[in-house]
């Protein structure tokens, strides 16, 4: 990443670049440089933008083939294409033929790096993965941000934001604008402001109702599964979320039990080190045996709504009730 801004820096441009990885928000910024770097402010006429399966690789071929109208380049910016996990032949012979007048410009989320066009890429122009930030890098651009809005905030406030807003950049920036606005007349963000303002994605969400049903409390278990449904959140995509809950648990609790420390186990689970603890104190509420039953039985769930055995709002409730009651 640093090396390709040095390079947009110096006005070094390649023929082609794919940017992929889960953050989308990096992704996005330095498509919007390469976008400023290959054309002049305005120009419309030599920027083409494709996105989605089904592309003719034949017209991607002829623009890039086709001189830029009075300018150096013409880009064609190309977006979750699919091109990168599938046979894609004729573009990847292409790909060392493509001329200094044109840019090609893959964006995805994933990539398989076995493809041909993959390693056409890597040989002929650049290729950056973005991958989710960690916590001291989002803590360091968070305290960036607030300190240009002449804002300030404790480092448990902070945390205590990073937990309702996920590791997401998209999603931090959006919470950090709404956050700046609401207290437009003052320099400390407090709790309060917090709890107030920013909005848990549905992944604490999902957190908050395994909680309760590892507390046995059932009524609010269900109570925060309904406010799911009423945010129309999907059934299925609940369920997929609360079996990737259970899933992490007995990961933690498996770890735990080889005695490994919290660095170990955020690394291996793949969790945030502020998130362990949480994780941690979790699991506990559940023995092994139950945490893989649950797996079985929201997989079994997800089947049966497939089938059309059951209803998908249902399936979901019958999963929150038994692992929520109170267990002899």
């Amino acid at each position: 990443m640093k090396e390709l801004q040095q390079e947009l820096n110096n006005g070094l441009l390649q023929s082609v670049y794919l940017l992929y990885g889960e953050e989308a928000y990096l992704k996005n910024q330095f498509e919007q440089k390469i976008k400023r770097a290959c054309l002049h402010d305005g120009d419309t006429i030599n920027f083409h933008q494709y996105e989605g399966k089904g592309i003719a690789v034949g017209e991607i071929i002829d623009l890039a083939q086709t001189m830029p109208f009075f300018a150096e380049k013409r880009l064609i910016l190309l977006k979750d294409t699919g091109f990168f996990k599938s046979a894609c032949d004729e573009l990847a012979d292409y790909i060392s033929e493509v001329p200094e007048t044109a840019c090609l410009l893959f964006v995805e989320e994933e990539v398989d790096k076995r493809t041909r066009l993959y390693k056409a890429v890597k040989k002929a122009g650049k290729i950056v993965e973005f991958k989710s930030q960690n916590e001291k890098t989002l803590t360091t651009w968070i305290l960036s941000i607030l300190k240009k809005e002449g804002k300030q905030i404790t480092q448990a406030d902070l945390r205590l934001f990073l937990e309702k807003t996920g590791m997401d950049m998209n999603n931090i920036r959006q919470e950090l604008e709404k956050l700046i606005c609401y207290t437009y007349e003052r320099s400390v963000i407090t709790r309060a402001d917090i709890e107030n303002i920013c909005t848990s994605q549905i992944t604490n969400q999902i957190f908050d109702m395994i909680n309760a049903m590892a507390e046995r409390k059932q009524k609010k278990a269900l109570d925060l599964y309904y406010n799911l449904l009423a945010l129309k959140e999907a059934p299925l995509k609940i369920l997929a979320l609360i079996n990737r809950q259970f899933n992490l648990l007995m990961q933690v609790k498996d770890l735990l039990r080889l005695g490994r420390d919290k660095s170990e186990i955020a690394s291996k689970a793949g969790l945030p080190p502020f998130f362990v603890g949480r994780y941690i104190s979790q699991s506990q509420g559940f023995t092994m045996e139950q945490l893989r039953c649950a797996l079985e039985d929201s997989v079994q769930a997800e089947e049966d709504v497939k089938m059309g055995n059951l209803a998908d709002q249902l399936s979901v409730e019958l999963l929150i009730v038994k692992y929520s009651s109170q267990i002899e």
